[in-house]
C-alpha cells in the first residue's frame, strides 16, 4: 500500500481510492500545473514560495485556480496533517478539468485541484556517494515554444531525457539548450564548482528552482556565486558538480558520460552546502496541524 492521503476537490481519499476522470485535460493533454514540496520534522519547507510559483505557472497558461493562495495553503496543511506523516513529499496539482476529446480548453468548465501527500526517494544513499549522469541527446524545449517556468503537467521532454539516462545506465540526464549551453537536469537545476566559485546557468532555459535559490542563499558569505552560461566542456572540467531540486534535494554528480568529476567523489563545497541545506530544511518551515 502507498503511504499517505490524497485530496481531490475538497475530499480526502486513500491513495488506492483516488481517481480522476478519463476526460480530464490534465490526463488527456498534460493541461495543468503542479508543484513538488517536501516536509521534514512536521514542517512544510517554503510552502508560500511553492504556492506562489504554482499560481504563477497557472497564470502563464491562462488557468484560474479555484482557490485563493490562502485556501490552497490551508488545504495543503490540512491534507498533510491528515496523512499522519512527519516527513514526506507533496504533489499539489491543478488540471484544466473535465472536458471532451478536443483540445479546446473552453470545454473544461471547472479546474480540478489535487494534493497528493506521500513519500519519495530519488537517489537513496547516493546523496552521500554521488550520482552518475549523461548529456542527453534530446535538447531542452526552447523558451520560444513554452516558458520553462511553467511547471506544467506535460513532462514528456523530461521523461525522454530520463529514459535515455536509464538506457545508458546513468542516474540522471543533463539537458543542453538549443545553442548547446547547459540548461538543467531532467528534474533538477545544476551547479558547477571551479576554483571555489559556484556557477549555475541563468534561468532563461530552465526552471527558477526554489532549491536552487536556497542553495544560492546558503552560499552567500561562504562562496562566490556566478550565474553564467557554460557548455559541456566547462562542466567536465569542473572541480565539482551537483544538482538541486525539491525531490532530489542536493546530490553530487561524480560521473558524466563516463568522465569522473573530482576523482569520482563528492567535493568539499558540495558536501558543505548539502550539510547546510539539510540542517535548514529539518529545522524550519510551516508547522503541520495534526
Amino acid at each position: 500500500m502507498v503511504a499517505g492521503i490524497v485530496y481531490i476537490d475538497g475530499e480526502l481519499y486513500k491513495p488506492e481510492d483516488a481517481k480522476v476522470s478519463v476526460f480530464d485535460h490534465g490526463l488527456l493533454y498534460g493541461d495543468g500545473v503542479f508543484e513538488g514540496i517536501r516536509f521534514y520534522n512536521s514542517r512544510i519547507f517554503k510552502l508560500a514560495e511553492h504556492v506562489d510559483r504554482m499560481f504563477s505557472s497557472a497564470s502563464m497558461i491562462g488557468l484560474t485556480i479555484p482557490l485563493s493562495k490562502e485556501e490552497f495553503s490551508s488545504a495543503i496543511l490540512t491534507t498533510t496533517g491528515k496523512s499522519g506523516l512527519k516527513d514526506g513529499y507533496l504533489r499539489p496539482l491543478v488540471t484544466r478539468g473535465i472536458g471532451d476529446l478536443g483540445l479546446d480548453p473552453r470545454k473544461s468548465k471547472k479546474p480540478s485541484v489535487v494534493i497528493i501527500c506521500s513519500t519519495i526517494s530519488l537517489y537513496g544513499n547516493k546523496h552521500e556517494t554521488g550520482i552518475s549522469a549523461i548529456i542527453a541527446t534530446v535538447r531542452r524545449t526552447p523558451p520560444s515554444s513554452i516558458n520553462p517556468n511553467v511547471k506544467s503537467l506535460n513532462y514528456l521532454n523530461n521523461i525522454l531525457a530520463k529514459s535515455e539516462a536509464n538506457a545508458r545506465g546513468a542516474d540522471e540526464a543533463i539537458f543542453l539548450d538549443q545553442e548547446g549551453f547547459v540548461a538543467e537536469a531532467s528534474a533538477d537545476n545544476i551547479f558547477a564548482v571551479k576554483g571555489g566559485v559556484v556557477y549555475t546557468p541563468p534561468t532563461t532555459t530552465n526552471l527558477v528552482g526554489i532549491t536552487r535559490a536556497t542553495i544560492m542563499d546558503l552560499a552567500k558569505g561562504h562562496y562566490e556565486t556566478k550565474v553564467e552560461r557554460f557548455k559541456t566542456d566547462f562542466l567536465l572540467k569542473a572541480d565539482e558538480v551537483f544538482i538541486t531540486g525539491t525531490g532530489g534535494e542536493v546530490a553530487p554528480v561524480v560521473d558524466i558520460d563516463g568522465h569522473k568529476i573530482a576523482q569520482g567523489l563528492p567535493g568539499p563545497v558540495t558536501k558543505d552546502l548539502q550539510k547546510r541545506y539539510f540542517e535548514l530544511v529539518r529545522s524550519t518551515g510551516v508547522p503541520i496541524p495534526y
